[in-house]
């Protein structure tokens, strides 16, 4: 057995987004001769509400290493965790590889600045290093011009180079996601990589959490559809066209009165809200907002729950929704706004889970774009067709999955290292 270090500063019990990428992977990498060792900052120094029942969803296989950080200071000046904590990170990651005989160390990346940790203990001890790229480190910010959109763009086009020049591989959700990565950095110099997406434990689907409280208070007094996840800049269209589709079929009187879209755990974001694109299209009464972040095994019991769910993604063609996996495992029809060049689009596809899938296509007129909305819409809330998801094809999305692809472009990587860590 393989020892593999991975960096990443969050765990369980945090609930945050990139948790699961770093957990999902590291549940399976054991089943493919890879030991993982975890190093992360201990939970006392995260901001975020702990969620203690995400313990139950990490495999025993894992040994996990925690870190000290800096606290975040009154007024809050740096709060990314990975600067927080990147001194006590090196520190113990330098021990570790020193004490350990560890054959690689993947960085899945955000935190951003924690890629630099990759090129910072290679130069020490030539250990093989791989970045997995969650999101865009070097991003279009053209819909959030701002001093610290700016600022943030400009460290990320000075840092990056530096970050991935040593690297023998390159992961992501996507092959989008880092495509811009390679040709970048690596135009004259071939390099491993591999795309896999979050994939999905079905193991967590089979933890039930009892005395659990629904976002709505009475089956009987409403009808719950629900969207879960964080509310992206990129959004605001689609969910513009939804409400306004919304607002047409209300005066048609072809909505249920008792109807609610809830959107919980859409985060403390600064651009325009759901609420406000609710109130702006006069579809209030049918809208609820709650921006706090829900416990993870406590959503994937909401949406079991719930009559149907929404999927609602993003203009960018690279968005690969990590909610697509536990939209379609609730066995809920699916309402789902998607860019046509999303890979999310495949995945619905196959799993003949696309009854309700509105594909965004860039040249399309923003009218028939919201005809198609509404009609959509129309026919998921009513039930028109039946909805039958293929789950025998998501196999292949699974975390196991993407654990065996990570394990064979490591292996491929350290094979040729010295072909690709010069």
């Amino acid at each position: 057995m393989q020892n593999i270090l991975i960096i990443y500063p969050h765990w369980p019990p945090s609930n945050l987004a990139g948790v699961h990428r770093a957990r999902l992977i590291a549940n399976y990498l054991h089943d493919y001769n890879w030991h993982p060792i975890v190093l992360t900052v201990h939970p006392d120094f995260y901001e975020e509400k702990h969620d203690w029942d995400m313990l139950k969803t990490v495999s025993d296989t894992i040994e996990v290493h925690q870190v000290k950080a800096y606290k975040v200071g009154k007024p809050r000046i740096i709060g990314d965790i990975g600067l927080r904590a990147f001194l006590q990170l090196k520190k113990a990651a330098l021990k570790l590889l020193k004490e350990r005989e560890i054959k690689f160390i993947w960085i899945p990346i955000p935190s951003f600045y924690i890629a630099i940790l990759g090129r910072l203990l290679y130069n020490k001890t030539k250990i093989p290093y791989g970045i997995d790229y969650i999101d865009p480190w070097v991003r279009d910010i053209s819909n959030r011009i701002n001093l610290r959109s700016v600022l943030s763009l400009r460290i990320a086009k000075l840092l990056e180079p530096y970050a991935v020049k040593k690297a023998c591989l390159i992961s992501g959700v996507s092959e989008a996601y880092y495509k811009p990565v390679l040709e970048r950095n690596f135009k004259n110099k071939e390099i491993q990589h591999i795309g896999m997406p979050y994939g999905f434990d079905p193991n967590d689907h089979l933890i039930k959490i009892e005395n659990i409280k629904y976002p709505w208070d009475d089956f009987n007094a409403c009808i719950p559809y629900v969207y879960a996840g964080a509310f992206l800049p990129n959004s605001g269209l689609f969910i513009d066209l939804l409400f306004k589709g919304l607002y047409k079929l209300k005066n048609e009187n072809r909505l249920n009165e008792r109807i609610k879209l809830f959107f919980i755990g859409t985060g403390n974001y600064s651009h325009k809200s759901i609420s406000e694109y609710a109130k702006e299209n006069l579809v209030s009464e049918f809208i609820v907002e709650i921006r706090d972040r829900f416990p993870f095994l406590h959503v994937l019991n909401f949406l079991s729950a719930a009559k149907g769910v929404l999927l609602i993604g993003s203009t960018e063609k690279h968005y690969t929704a990590s909610k697509t996996f536990q939209s379609i495992l609730s066995i809920r029809p699916v309402y789902s706004i998607l860019h046509a060049e999303s890979t999310a689009v495949e995945i619905f596809k196959e799993c003949n889970a696309d009854n309700y899938l509105v594909e965004y296509l860039e040249d399309e007129k923003t009218e028939n774009f919201g005809i198609r909305i509404k009609n959509c819409f129309e026919s998921f809330i009513i039930e028109r067709s039946i909805y039958r998801t293929k789950l025998e094809n998501i196999d292949k999305y699974s975390c196991r999955q993407s654990a065996f692809k990570l394990a064979q472009a490591i292996e491929n990587a350290l094979n040729n290292q010295k072909n690709y860590c010069l």
